[in-house]
């Protein structure tokens, strides 16, 4: 059996306003599978974007381990956490947060270059990626540009463009309307599957959930 791709174990994180403790997270254990789909359901301020923070080593504070490709992340200095989030990695978030100054071609090669692969296969890369999504004739557009759809196209794009082992994405079609929200997300699993990479998807829409491998919910910090 494969080693699971990301592992938590007694993931906890409190906050403290004033002489009020809040727990976000309460001891959360999960592990996903390599390759495997997994939607993280939840309402708003059940800690789903706190959980995805953590596993994505965006920021210290928490309790418990946090395992990624076998890495224990807690015992890693910053530098290594960098390393194993930029190797191992991808990012899908609301808002696109694409580069404003650069196309979308540029846009999706960034992360390709950072890693040190050479400019054209990190064009051609980049361009296989927004042709399959349906930008081929948008890869020299700024995303001012581009539609809400679009944009979001470019943003999967970009977290893919390393290949992860793990993409992680918070509520990634929240801003769009339904119908493109549908299609966008049938284009990002459908790329996620076809490169083999595990996903963990932030959502509080039970119909978008339902198209993943498997459903775990959080309520007041807890998985359920």
């Amino acid at each position: 059996m494969s080693s699971p791709v990301v592992k938590l174990t007694g993931l906890a994180r409190s906050f403290t306003q004033g002489d009020v403790t809040i727990e976000v997270l309460r001891g959360v254990d999960l592990e996903i599978a390599p390759g495997e789909i997994v939607a993280l359901l939840g309402p708003s301020g059940s800690g789903k974007s706190t959980m995805l923070q953590a596993v994505g080593l965006l920021e210290g504070g928490f309790s418990g381990k946090i395992e990624i490709a076998g890495n224990d992340a807690s015992a890693l200095d910053g530098a290594a956490r960098t390393v194993l989030r930029r190797d191992h990695l991808g990012f899908v978030y609301q808002f696109h947060h694409l580069l404003p100054d650069f196309t979308a071609l540029e846009n999706v090669m960034m992360p390709q270059l950072l890693v040190g692969t050479a400019r054209p296969d990190a064009a051609e890369r980049a361009r296989a990626l927004l042709s399959a999504l349906g930008l081929e004739h948008r890869l020299d557009h700024r995303p001012a540009k581009l539609s809400g759809g679009e944009q979001q196209r470019v943003a999967v794009a970009r977290a893919l463009a390393n290949k992860p082992q793990l993409v992680l994405a918070d509520e990634p079609t929240g801003n769009l309307d339904e119908k493109t929200s549908d299609r966008v997300l049938g284009e990002f699993l459908e790329l996620v599957r076809g490169q083999g990479s595990a996903a963990l998807v932030a959502t509080h829409n039970e119909g978008l959930a339902a198209r993943m491998d498997r459903v775990v919910r959080l309520h007041e910090g807890r998985i359920e």
